[in-house]
């Protein structure tokens, strides 16, 4: 049973649609990224899957219940980490955590103790009588995510989870999503716009445009690129190209965003040619392994950051 089902979800906003014809499914267990930058659709799809929004066309299902007619079945396997902070500042860590379990029908020891597990689980036991506003960012975004697991969910939410972490910080809290992946099963899917932590799952899909662009586990989708990523800074990149591919048939360069931009198995071979060829037009050559940017460039044409029309969400 897949944890969650998406059959042709389309949602607009006004003349804008954000969601177009997207399908996938979400199995049971694993950790699932949405990756893109602003304006792609990820964030569009956070609160259709967290029951905030109503779809407006296509299947959606968690664990085989509707996400339209069985939306209380849906919210009870489902925990929630919103991108801004839904913590009480005034309360202590316990506090905000026995707040959320009561609203969740827990009650007497039964909820203390989950309070009490989840504080440990997450390195919080130490923490639990402090006010969350004498937290760190770090410390504050692990009361969420015990918060966000305290009725133990079976499907975990976050969107944008690592907002305003420094890189340490960021690498605790992925560290915490995969160690409750595996200790309990759950299954767990995050927005992101940052590469790196994409990485960190064991499949990403990649969105452009409202569009899935790839589907598949890291290391495949860098795999399907093939060969080393040759990056050319120069004043004619159109006119480069022109003459690489007259040059070379085959070498399928590509203008992307004001650079040229070819894909060869040997790119440390390729480098002494283009400057041979090319000597004083070129101003910056890069040679690297492909990265999940790459990935991006090659499904739609464009880089990942810059890519979205100004104003975009």
């Amino acid at each position: 049973m897949p944890a969650v089902t998406l059959r042709d979800i389309a949602y607009r906003y006004g003349d804008r649609e954000a969601i177009r014809g997207l399908s996938l499914d979400v199995e049971a267990g694993e950790s699932f990224a949405l990756l893109g930058p602003n304006g792609s659709g990820k964030t569009t799809l956070f609160p259709l899957l967290s029951t905030l929004a109503p779809k407006q066309r296509g299947e959606a299902a968690v664990f085989c219940a509707d996400l339209r007619t069985q939306a209380d079945a849906v919210r009870a396997v489902l925990g929630v980490v919103f991108q801004a902070p839904s913590l009480d500042k005034r309360l202590s860590v316990a506090e905000n955590l026995l707040c959320h379990g009561r609203l969740y029908g827990l009650g007497g020891a039964d909820l203390r103790s989950r309070v009490t597990e989840m504080l440990g689980r997450l390195g919080l036991g130490d923490r639990a009588g402090e006010a969350v506003e004498t937290l760190s960012g770090g410390l504050r975004r692990r009361v969420e995510l015990a918060k966000g697991l305290l009725h133990r969910p079976r499907l975990l939410v976050l969107d944008e989870p690592s907002t305003g972490l420094d890189p340490a910080a960021r690498s605790d809290l992925w560290r915490y999503l995969q160690q409750v992946q595996q200790e309990q099963g759950v299954t767990v899917i995050a927005t992101t716009h940052i590469l790196e932590e994409a990485e960190r799952a064991d499949r990403i899909a990649i969105m452009h445009e409202g569009r899935l662009a790839a589907l598949d586990t890291p290391a495949n989708l860098q795999a399907s690129v093939g060969g080393d990523a040759i990056t050319i800074r120069t004043a004619d990149p159109a006119g480069m190209v022109a003459d690489i591919n007259a040059r070379w048939p085959g070498a399928d360069a590509a203008m992307v965003d004001g650079a040229v931009r070819l894909e060869q198995e040997n790119g440390a071979e390729w480098a002494p040619r283009l400057f041979a060829e090319f000597n004083g037009r070129i101003d910056e050559l890069t040679i690297g392994k492909p990265t999940l940017e790459d990935v991006f460039i090659a499904r739609t044409g464009h880089r990942f950051f810059g890519s979205q029309p100004e104003g975009a969400a």
